[in-house]
């Protein structure tokens, strides 16, 4: 929906593609989030092609080892959970640089749906609403993901309405800082 709208505003595939890419961050964030990374192929008009490629990135200091224990064994837990399993995310710039290069709007302009649902809020869908269920104990564990995603230690169930202040201004602050023309590369 976060695309339809952009397209119906005038925009081409790749400011709707980032639209898309930022409401999924609040409706959907296992399948896209601004902590990650990803890539977007795009094919113009004259049938040229392009890659942009902003999968996130391992810190500088990250090396081979770091997931084995002292005695040798795998930590496998620590590839996921914890600051080991951190990386450079890339999506925020990725996103801006390709509507940078390929798109026709404004930052803020694309990113206005995936403000506008996290802060008005949104159903949640049968499909977060398994993967949040899925997901209790690790939500559970963190203060930050516990007040985020359950409903007082309950789980969201479809149809209840998610909330996402937080998230929103972030989303916004992002809009006002970075402009189109200085995303980074």
């Amino acid at each position: 929906e976060a695309g339809v709208e952009i397209l119906k505003k005038g925009g081409n595939a790749v400011d709707a593609a980032v639209a898309v890419g930022f409401a999924l961050a609040v409706v959907q964030p296992a399948a896209g989030n601004l902590g990650g990374g990803g890539f977007l192929l795009v094919r113009l008009a004259d049938g040229r092609t392009a890659f942009v490629d902003y999968r996130e990135t391992a810190p500088a200091r990250a090396g081979r080892d770091m997931y084995i224990r002292a005695d040798g064994t795998l930590d496998a837990g620590a590839a996921t959970i914890g600051y080991r399993a951190a990386g450079i995310p890339g999506t925020v710039a990725g996103l801006a640089l390709a509507l940078r290069t390929y798109g026709t709007m404004k930052l803020a302009d694309v990113m206005a749906p995936a403000i506008r649902l996290a802060e008005q809020g949104f159903p949640v869908s049968e499909k977060l609403a398994r993967s949040l269920a899925e997901a209790r104990p690790l939500l559970q564990r963190f203060s930050a993901s516990y007040r985020i995603f359950l409903k007082d230690g309950a789980l969201y169930q479809p149809g209840d309405v998610l909330h996402q202040p937080a998230l929103a201004a972030t989303l916004r602050r992002i809009a006002r800082v970075i402009s189109v023309n200085d995303a980074p590369d």
